[in-house]
């Protein structure tokens, strides 16, 4: 079976399931999406991963992870999302140390959030695609049902944790001086509020 690299777009609050968010993998070479609901924890840990200018003031659970594999020389080459069953993604992580080759099974979310970390690539298999995989569509009038709440979900991938609710909250944020934001993201930082963290990144990359 070939594999199908993957590229992150993004996370986005569910609509549909409370309390869980939707990481949405994009074909690299193709348009389609590939939807993952994740929960809370992932989701902030993908999130710092890729914004680069928060920096957590002890490390998370991945960052841990990644500290004490590179002690003992160990390295993530890849994630390969490599099973589909029931909605459950399965996920492997192929690592090597001294040339040797080991596949870890692992959660996709913690499999993506070290994949990350480690800058490795993220594959999965040609048939999950093609059975998981879908097109944004254009007019949402031509789709199914699932497939609209799935359009709820990707409608915006590119902030984490937004919501209409935070949107607005995030709005009082337009108010502060560039100085008042910075200090406000420091002590967000140092508090381990990442997502209010993020919301200010946002009104500073604004500015």
């Amino acid at each position: 079976m070939s594999l199908v690299k993957l590229s992150i777009k993004g996370i986005s609050y569910s609509q549909t399931q409370n309390g869980a968010y939707a990481l949405i993998l994009n074909e690299v070479d193709g348009e389609r999406k590939l939807p993952i609901v994740i929960g809370a924890f992932e989701a902030q840990s993908i999130a710092i991963a890729l914004e680069k200018e928060i920096k957590p003031p002890r490390p998370l659970t991945h960052d841990l992870f990644k500290n004490f594999a590179e002690r003992f020389d160990i390295v993530v080459k890849q994630v390969i999302i490599h099973k589909l069953v029931d909605g459950v993604f399965y996920s492997s992580i192929i690592c090597e140390r001294d040339k040797i080759e080991e596949i870890i099974d692992a959660r996709t979310s913690d499999a993506i959030a070290l994949a990350l970390r480690f800058n490795a690539p993220i594959f999965t298999y040609k048939n999950i695609l093609d059975k998981a995989g879908i097109y944004l569509k254009t007019n949402p009038s031509d789709v199914d049902k699932d497939s609209q709440e799935i359009d709820d979900v990707l409608s915006n991938p590119e902030t984490f944790g937004r919501t209409e609710e935070s949107n607005q909250s995030g709005a009082t944020y337009s108010k502060h001086t560039l100085q008042e934001l910075n200090e406000l993201l420091d002590q967000a930082v140092s508090q381990e509020d990442y997502e209010k963290a993020a919301k200010i990144r946002d009104e500073i990359s604004k500015r």
